[in-house]
């Protein structure tokens, strides 16, 4: 199956999501082959991604973030749940051929930008062999041209020039940088960015950070941006959905959410966002250790030895998702409105990380 079918065979109606993630769970044996031990790395994850829509998924090391990523892949393959993109599921697709037209559509940018940039071969290797692999109608000198110019829209310029050089030339912005510019080339409708910008500067993070805007405005990508902090997600995505110990615990805009978080793991992951106008600041003292081992764990919510809220329903019985503002979901027994705060807005937060860079 081709590209071509990948577009036609299954496309959704154009108001409807993207991506479409339901009961999504991936489970690891741990062991030997007489052990039944099992890592839920991620359990009946809900996931929605719009068109044009840039979604942050956060949460601490350990959470199940990367793991997420991989399935919306196809890296791994899920335990169980269904995914769809474009109103077609992906387990439909069979064989290498249809699998390669899929991940053409989804790419990943890596953390380490070095994961998806061999250092032997020179800046242009990369970009040329996606454009051959997935633009098959293009010629040798309309591929040249193609790479040029997705380095230009990425903000390496002047392009010619960047094509020459060796990846250890380039810097670590540069080259996270060109692993967008390979996504790019395939002309895909999301990209998963694995927390792209960790490893960088803050000065450095900015720009990447406008470079997915801008993708969005001008391209209509979607991005699903895995991040550790929630300033860069205020700065940069439309809706924020919070990860703990494999489940999901919190979704919905990103402002409803920063403005009236309902979990108590929210409250303390925005807690630890330096902001000396924010009264959450004394909620770090909440904090009552690490987050807990995923391996056969028991029924109720994972949470609970942490918080400060919790009960004996919170031990007994896992929370299920429910309403709790306009396309605001919490996983939480005891949800409750976030006391009176002054978070600022992502327009606010925008001006606030432009000036701390």
């Amino acid at each position: 199956m081709s590209r071509r079918d990948i577009d036609t065979a299954g496309s959704a109606a154009p108001d409807e999501p993207l991506l479409v993630a339901t009961g999504l769970t991936r489970h690891f044996r741990l062991g030997g082959v007489f052990s039944r031990r099992t890592l839920h790395a991620v359990d009946n994850a809900e996931l929605t991604i719009g068109r044009g829509e840039i979604v942050a998924l956060a949460g601490e090391s350990g959470s199940g973030k990367s793991t997420v990523a991989r399935l919306l892949a196809m890296i791994y393959p899920p335990t169980s749940g269904e995914i769809r993109f474009d109103g077609r599921p992906l387990s439909s697709l069979r064989g290498r051929s249809s699998q390669l037209a899929y991940r053409a559509q989804a790419p990943m940018v890596f953390q380490d930008p070095f994961g998806s940039i061999n250092p032997v071969y020179k800046v242009s290797h990369g970009i040329l062999r996606s454009l051959r692999l997935h633009r098959p109608d293009l010629d040798g000198a309309a591929r040249t041209a193609e790479a040029e110019r997705l380095l230009t829209t990425v903000g390496l310029t002047p392009a010619q020039q960047v094509m020459e050089r060796y990846p250890h030339e380039m810097s670590g912005g540069q080259r996270q940088r060109i692993g967008f510019a390979q996504a790019l080339a395939s002309r895909p409708k999301l990209i998963i960015a694995d927390e792209p910008v960790s490893m960088l500067d803050v000065s450095i993070r900015i720009g990447l950070l406008n470079l997915m805007t801008e993708l969005r405005d001008e391209s209509g990508v979607s991005f699903l941006y895995i991040t550790h902090d929630l300033a860069s997600a205020r700065y940069a995505a439309d809706r924020l959905v919070v990860m703990y110990a494999g489940t999901i615990v919190e979704q919905g805009p990103i402002d409803a959410v920063l403005a009236d978080p309902r979990h108590p793991y929210t409250r303390l992951l925005l807690a630890t966002v330096p902001d000396p106008r924010s009264p959450l600041a004394d909620l770090a003292g909440a904090d009552r250790g690490e987050p807990p081992k995923v391996v056969d764990p028991v029924p109720g919510c994972r949470f609970r030895a942490r918080c400060p809220l919790a009960q004996d329903v919170c031990a007994s019985t896992d929370p299920v998702p429910r309403t709790t503002g306009e396309r605001h979901t919490t996983a939480c027994h005891v949800t409750a409105p976030a006391p009176a705060q002054s978070i600022p807005s992502r327009a606010a937060g925008a001006a606030q990380h432009k000036e701390s860079a």
